[in-house]
């Protein structure tokens, strides 16, 4: 009995191998301790990594009307690629040329006016002219005649005075017939005046002038692209009316692409046109490109966020950069992301 109960008690463990365990186990757990500390100590201390995101943008043109009317014809496609002077957009407006044929009668009319000043006066119109101042001629001779022979009865007292006046007042009237006749054939002779023939051609001008505004807003209602460029975007449908700057189409021009960042004025004063630095862009499968600052603007926006310390600091102003890449790159479309390492950055 006194056997068994000795072989049941546990035995006991050797006092050198427990106490080699628990300096195994302080030993890990501090060098656990010296990574975690030196760690954050690399992480507070050491340079944080700046990841400085853009976008790529490119020119861009909205095509507005300059006259009002109907959309009669959209002649491209969003996507599509135009031609420099490729046809747009075609506007009608009825009532544009109704003005236009009106212009176009008054200048008919202002020429013909014109030309008869030019021509003069009619050869018949001259000889009856004169046919009437002959005429005039012989009423007043016959007038005077009759007078002096009325004057001479009279005087004789074979005939009354009120037949002396009576001849006296016909004679006035020939004579006065006479210069009007004589007036009328001068002016026929000579033709119209020079201020008549300056007023003809001012009207001609004026006329000629009409046609011309009226034909620039028919001109304009056919709209051209400006230069060689993708369709961004078609603002408005067949049929649909529009008025003068409302804008009908927005091209984008892809030969005259840039990457832009709004950089803070303390990193900002880090760069200067020339620099060289690659970007790279997510939607091209994280592709790098090389670009190159081109412009740096005079004058910066106030940034949204404010200064880091409450005392003794101003918020920063945003400047935005201009960076075009050196290579041409035809995939690039505005619009997509690129991200810049700011410590990788030349």
């Amino acid at each position: 009995m006194q056997t068994e109960t000795q072989s049941a008690q546990p035995q006991e463990v050797p006092k050198d191998r427990a106490s080699s365990s628990t300096g195994v186990s302080s030993i890990i757990v501090g060098v656990v301790i010296a990574a975690v500390v030196g760690l954050s100590a690399w992480y507070l201390v050491g340079p944080q990594p700046l990841l400085v995101q853009g976008e790529a943008d490119a020119t861009r043109f909205d095509i507005a009307a300059r006259v009002d009317g109907r959309v009669a014809e959209i002649a491209v496609n969003e996507g599509q690629d135009v031609a420099a002077g490729a046809l747009l957009v075609r506007i009608d407006s009825p009532e544009t040329f109704a003005k236009n044929d009106q212009a176009l009668a008054a200048k008919v009319t202002a020429e013909a006016q014109l030309a008869n000043i030019n021509a003069g006066t009619r050869a018949e119109v001259i000889a009856a002219r004169k046919a009437a101042l002959e005429r005039a001629e012989s009423s007043v001779i016959l007038a005077r005649k009759t007078y002096d022979r009325k004057s001479q009865l009279a005087q004789h007292g074979n005939a009354p005075q009120a037949q002396v006046d009576q001849a006296t007042d016909s004679l006035h009237e020939a004579e006065r017939a006479l210069d009007q006749a004589k007036s009328a054939y001068e002016q026929a002779v000579n033709g119209y005046t020079r201020e008549e023939r300056e007023i003809a051609v001012a009207n001609v001008g004026k006329a000629v002038a009409d046609v011309k505004a009226v034909q620039s807003i028919i001109d304009q209602m056919v709209i051209y692209a400006p230069v060689a460029s993708q369709v961004y975007q078609r603002n408005v449908e067949l049929g649909e009316y529009v008025a003068p700057g409302v804008p009908l189409v927005t091209l984008i021009d892809l030969t005259d692409l840039w990457i832009h960042f709004d950089l803070g004025e303390d990193l900002v004063k880090k760069l200067k046109v020339g620099d060289r630095f690659a970007v790279r862009i997510p939607a091209l499968s994280d592709r790098r490109i090389l670009v190159e600052v081109k412009q740096i603007p005079t004058k910066g926006e106030y940034a949204s966020w404010p200064g880091a310390r409450t005392t003794g600091d101003f918020d920063l102003r945003t400047l935005s950069i201009r960076a075009y890449p050196i290579d041409k790159v035809p995939e690039l479309r505005p619009g997509m992301s690129a991200y810049l390492d700011w410590r990788e950055r030349g």
